[in-house]
């Protein structure tokens, strides 16, 4: 569709918005660049996300052509229109307007955009999230005779491809993410248990369910994280479809290396650092382990209130099987002495009572699976992310400090070992062997300072995209109010119905007026 759009057709407005915002360089816009006019629109996120997918961006960057072409597509979605490139063939004589201001007023995106210092992430929510979406789904796939093996299928919204995939390789996948970037947030897989027999046990049901979606989780922070998304590890487990996955990604990851050597700024990265780094961090720290550990009492009553949703479904559905047992018993009435037992028509009315408590148990388990999709697994993803960020200060105290601190020991031992050679006579060569090693030793130490700034410079990044996820809190509270509105608005008409039946069978003072069990 891009090659549709004749340059010289496009308002002049276009013209001045991709002046306010290509780069200096050349007439290109980055990705991030128009991802920032995107997000100033007041679209929603999904709509921002299909004209994203509908421009064509290379290396990370729009040429002329497709920014009008995204312009135009804002300028349609703007309209109430959807963003589809074929709307496109009616305005090839005039493209619409989009409503984005001045177009003085845009240089700031790009200005913004020069001026950033790396230490820093100039990242909104909405852009992470607008990254990529993943699916995965369950496909049980039978492996010899006694067991039964899961595969999952994989798909990608951003690359639009779908790929499968055994656990095995969420593990090898995850064992290179750590060794690339080991001083990047890289949440945990979900356990890997053994699976005796076949699928049949509502128990090992749950497990496998339970790990699918610890499984999309994954994936899904993986293909968000601003430096994972555009490597060519993550690009090859989303896309390859090839038999051995295993290796392809092993081979990427040598070729790639860890990001301490691949970042164009890996030596300079103290230069960024702040002063007070180390305070910063201890304070990041202390907040967002007081922010998990809050997190986890909302996920434990979430939980608690959708188990609740799923038992109130048993409830009721064996409330209407006892009512309808009770209306099927065909035990003979005996004939009392006050006249004809009134037992023969109540007995049909409560029967047929049972179809609208089956209908409010339906209604439970639909709540019940909202509270669990739209709410605990929104928490548990936040929690995921806050969970990696407390392994990744561990490996950071634990690894490169300590790392660091072994080299410093080992080069005090080595440089008095060197002053005792300087007092007391020993053969020149094993004088010139512990010269070598002590150059060697300060060199490593060297590295490790380096490395250490560096975990430190990942720590902060790693510690203000926290910080951007946290307004996923009003998605979260969003969810849970909508889920129980709507629950309580559904299962509200069924019992209204009810009550509606209740008074055409039993009459306004029999079944609906409660009398006092005792006198007052």
């Amino acid at each position: 569709m891009e090659g549709d759009i004749n340059e010289g057709s496009v308002p002049s407005y276009y013209r001045e918005v991709h002046q306010a915002i290509c780069s200096r360089t050349d007439e290109r816009v980055q990705i991030s660049v128009f991802q920032r006019l995107l997000s100033g629109t007041a679209l929603s996120i999904t709509v921002q996300k299909q004209i994203t997918e509908h421009v064509n961006s290379a290396d990370g960057f729009l040429n002329k052509v497709s920014l009008y072409k995204g312009l135009a597509l804002i300028a349609l979605a703007q309209q109430g229109k959807p963003p589809s490139p074929k709307l496109l063939e009616n305005f090839i004589q005039e493209l619409p307007k989009p409503k984005l201001g001045e177009p003085k007023e845009l240089q700031s995106l790009r200005m913004q955009l020069v001026q950033e210092n790396p230490l820093i992430l100039s990242l909104t929510l909405a852009e992470l999230l607008m990254k990529d979406t993943i699916n995965v789904e369950l496909i049980p796939e039978k492996k010899g005779l006694f067991l039964k093996h899961v595969e999952y299928q994989v798909t990608s919204e951003r690359f639009k491809v779908s790929v499968y995939r055994r656990y095995s390789d969420f593990d090898v996948f995850h064992e290179l993410l750590l060794q690339r970037y080991a001083y990047r947030i890289v949440p945990a897989l979900p356990p890997k248990r053994v699976l005796k027999g076949v699928l049949t046990s509502v128990s090992e049901r749950e497990f496998i369910e339970g790990r699918r979606r610890a499984l999309a989780r994954f994936l899904n922070l993986v293909a968000r994280h601003p430096f994972f998304s555009e490597d060519e590890l993550v690009r090859t487990f989303f896309t390859f479809s090839g038999s051995d996955v295993q290796t392809k990604l092993r081979d990427a990851c040598k070729k790639l290396g860890d990001e301490f050597m691949t970042c164009s700024y890996s030596t300079q990265a103290k230069d960024y650092l702040p002063a007070d780094i180390q305070a910063q961090f201890s304070s990041s720290r202390e907040l967002i382990r007081n922010i998990h550990s809050s997190f986890q009492k909302l996920r434990d009553r979430a939980e608690k209130m959708a188990e609740r949703s799923k038992e109130n479904a048993t409830d009721l559905q064996m409330f209407g099987k006892e009512l309808s047992c009770l209306g099927s018993d065909e035990t003979s009435v005996p004939v009392l002495a006050s006249g004809k037992s009134p037992w023969v028509a109540l007995k049909q009315a409560v029967k047929g009572l049972s179809v609208e408590f089956s209908l409010l148990s339906e209604k439970a388990v639909e709540q019940g699976r909202r509270e669990e999709d739209d709410v605990v697994e929104k928490l548990n993803l936040f929690l995921d992310l806050l969970q990696s960020y407390k392994d990744l200060c561990e490996r950071h105290e634990k690894g490169v400090l300590h790392e660091h601190q072994r080299a410093l020991q080992k080069y005090g031992v080595m440089k008095r070992q060197m002053m005792s050679a300087t007092v007391q006579p020993k053969e020149q060569v094993s004088v010139e062997q512990l010269e070598s090693r002590i150059v060697q030793q300060e060199n490593a130490i060297q590295a490790m300072e380096l490395r250490n700034y560096f975990s430190l410079f990942c720590l902060h990044q790693e510690s203000q995209l926290i910080f951007t996820y946290l307004p996923i809190t009003s998605h979260i509270l969003g969810s849970f109010v909508n889920s129980q509105v709507q629950g309580h608005k559904e299962m509200g008409e069924v019992w209204q119905d009810l009550h509606s039946k209740l008074k055409c069978l039993f009459g306004d003072s029999n079944g609906l007026q409660t009398p006092p069990l005792s006198p007052k």
